[in-house]
C-alpha cells in the first residue's frame, strides 16, 4: 500500500470520531485532504467545521461544508489533524504546511485531538523533520541566533524566491538539528522568546488518540 493509499484509509478512518451534530475541527495538509473529502460524505450529519488555514477552508466550502469563524464556536468536540512527527506520547512536530499558528488555536479549543498519520511519522524523539517556527520577520535574525546557541541550524522558509508569508501574514523559520527530548518543557520555553509567534512543538495541545496508516492497516494508538 502506498502512502497515498495509507492517507486515504486513515482520513476515512477519522470519521468515526466526528460526533453527529457538531462542529468538527479540521486541519490542514495533505492527509487532512483526505479526511475533508470523506468528512464530505457525512456532511449532512454535521453542522460544519472550524478550519485551520486558508486552503482548507476553500476544499470545505468546494464540498458544500459550512466554515465557522473559531471565535464564534465556543468548544469543539474534536480536532483532527495531521502530524509532521508524533512520538509515543501524543507529542508531535507540526507545521510543514505552514498553518501552526490557526493549528494550535483550534486545537487549543478542541475537547480531543484525533492526528491521523501514516506509520513513517511516529517516532522516538521529535526533531528529525526540520522544526517549524512562525515568527514576526524583525526578530527572525535574533530568533535564528538563539536556536544556534541550542546547536539547531534555522533557515527562512522560503517560496518563490522570497519568505514564505502565512495566513498571519507572518514568516517561518525551519530548525534542523534539534532533539527535542522534552516537548513540554522546549515548547514552554520556545513560546516565550519575543517574536516567536508559535513553535510547531504540539505538547501541550498533544493528541489524545493517533490513527496510524500502516502496511497492516489502520492502527490506533492512544495517549
Amino acid at each position: 500500500m502506498n502512502q497515498d493509499e495509507l492517507k486515504t484509509l486513515v482520513g476515512q478512518a477519522a470519521l468515526q470520531y466526528v460526533v453527529p451534530g457538531q462542529i468538527v475541527g479540521v486541519g490542514t495538509g495533505s492527509t487532512v485532504n483526505k479526511f475533508i473529502d470523506a468528512l464530505a460524505s457525512i456532511k449532512d450529519q454535521i453542522k460544519g467545521a472550524v478550519s485551520s488555514s486558508e486552503a482548507s477552508t476553500v476544499r470545505l466550502k468546494a464540498l458544500g461544508i459550512p466554515v465557522f469563524d473559531s471565535n464564534d464556536v465556543s468548544e469543539l468536540a474534536v480536532y483532527i489533524d495531521g502530524a509532521d512527527e508524533i512520538n509515543h506520547l501524543g507529542h508531535m512536530v507540526k507545521g510543514g504546511g505552514a498553518a501552526l499558528t490557526r493549528e494550535k488555536i483550534v486545537a487549543a479549543q478542541s475537547k480531543m485531538f484525533v492526528c491521523i498519520a501514516d506509520e513513517s511519522k511516529l517516532v522516538n524523539v521529535l526533531g528529525v523533520f526540520p522544526l517549524p517556527v512562525e515568527v514576526i520577520p524583525m526578530a527572525s535574525a535574533r530568533i535564528m541566533a538563539q536556536f544556534a546557541q541550542m546547536g539547531g541550524q534555522a533557515q527562512i522558509r522560503m517560496k518563490d524566491g522570497a519568505p514564505l508569508v502565512t495566513d498571519n501574514g507572518q514568516q517561518i523559520i525551519d530548525v534542523k538539528g534539534l532533539k527535542i527530548s522534552d516537548p513540554v518543557a522546549f515548547e514552554t520555553q520556545v513560546s516565550q522568546w519575543p517574536g516567536v509567534v508559535t513553535v510547531g512543538v504540539f505538547a501541550h495541545q498533544k493528541a489524545q488518540i493517533c490513527l496510524l496508516g500502516t502496511s497492516d492497516g489502520v492502527k490506533t494508538l492512544k495517549f
